[in-house]
């Protein structure tokens, strides 16, 4: 079968691989869609210190079972439409036994530091298969990375009288839209390219801010979503933030982050980690696209075969503020 594997800095080639078998407890599934995110990206431009040697990318998943090994639950049957929770914990650290396994201090996310889902088959542990019945498989693709945005709102206990700033309208900063919408509040959409500005406003957003510009008429946010990574948006998230506001971080910086920790302070400001996503984020999202309400096909940048990757990695690099969600199609959609 074909695989995809990022085998040194700035390059991506299609592999063959022996197609795998479900065991005991496991489930065969057939890739449709997988997603390029961020991470991927910066894997293949060398930067992720995370990544394992050799790795094949991808845990934005769009499948359907292909087979199913001895001992999986019965609810779980051949064709049916899923997606994985593409994260791992080990049961012991502190995270773990919080009940918080999104934040395993030992986690191993597919396509970081174990080999992803950018190839026809896979096998997991059923316990990883999240089933999305009446939603396609390419849609089911998206429903990861709208996930992290959900748990980062979750994070932040945003309600209906908060205005809620997010910064950073990429497929992670338009599911914190989303669910911010969803909960009733106020959103400000804050980006540096004006198409995702506007596509913030179609889904909702009372206000918009392109981030180069001065911070001006804009009401003060009650909760700030900082999803870009980079040190001046995390300088923007605490100088914005109201007075005992919430700021919840799901952006990883690249480089060190020089902030006004008076600003933390005087304000008495609740600063949140946000990562991954839990069950409850997952079915949230599953709920949400099965409303149809969503125009996901606007989130999608293009779909492009094994052959196309690296071709379609080096567009994304030359101008990253354009891309929500790049796809690998590797089989016929059902």
């Amino acid at each position: 079968m074909k695989a995809l594997q990022i085998p040194q800095a700035r390059q991506i080639r299609v592999i063959e691989l022996p197609e795998p078998a479900a065991g005991p407890g496991e489930i065969l599934l057939r890739l449709h869609y997988v997603g390029f995110c961020g991470s991927d990206l910066n894997t293949w431009r060398g930067r992720n210190a995370m990544a394992k040697p050799d790795v094949i990318p991808g845990h934005e998943i769009g499948a359907v079972i292909a087979a199913v090994g001895p001992g999986v639950p019965g609810h779980f049957r051949v064709g049916q439409v899923v997606t994985a929770n593409p994260y791992t914990h080990c049961g012991h650290c502190a995270s773990c036994r919080a009940g918080r396994y999104n934040a395993c201090e030992h986690n191993e996310t597919l396509g970081v530091q174990r080999d992803g889902a950018m190839r026809e088959y896979i096998v997991l542990p059923w316990q990883k298969i999240i089933p999305a019945d009446g939603i396609s498989t390419r849609d089911a693709a998206l429903i990861e990375p709208m996930s992290v945005g959900f748990h980062a709102v979750a994070r932040a206990q945003v309600g209906d009288t908060d205005t809620v700033l997010v910064i950073g309208c990429g497929m992670v900063g338009l599911g914190a839209v989303v669910r911010s919408l969803r909960r009733g509040a106020t959103v400000i959409a804050a980006d540096i390219d004006a198409g995702k500005l506007a596509l913030a406003r179609s889904l909702g957003a009372a206000y918009t801010y392109e981030t180069s510009t001065p911070w001006q008429g804009l009401p003060s946010p009650d909760v700030v979503i900082e999803a870009v990574g980079s040190p001046a948006t995390y300088r923007l998230a605490v100088e914005e933030a109201d007075f005992c506001g919430r700021v919840a971080c799901i952006g990883y910086a690249k480089s060190d982050v020089e902030l006004n920790t008076s600003l933390i302070v005087k304000k008495e400001l609740a600063v949140l980690g946000s990562r991954n996503a839990t069950p409850s984020d997952f079915d949230a999202v599953i709920r949400c696209i099965r409303q149809g309400e969503l125009p996901l096909g606007q989130f999608i940048s293009g779909i492009v075969r094994p052959e196309e990757a690296q071709a379609a990695l080096e567009r994304w690099d030359a101008d990253p503020g354009k891309v929500y969600r790049i796809l690998t199609q590797w089989n016929t959609e059902n």
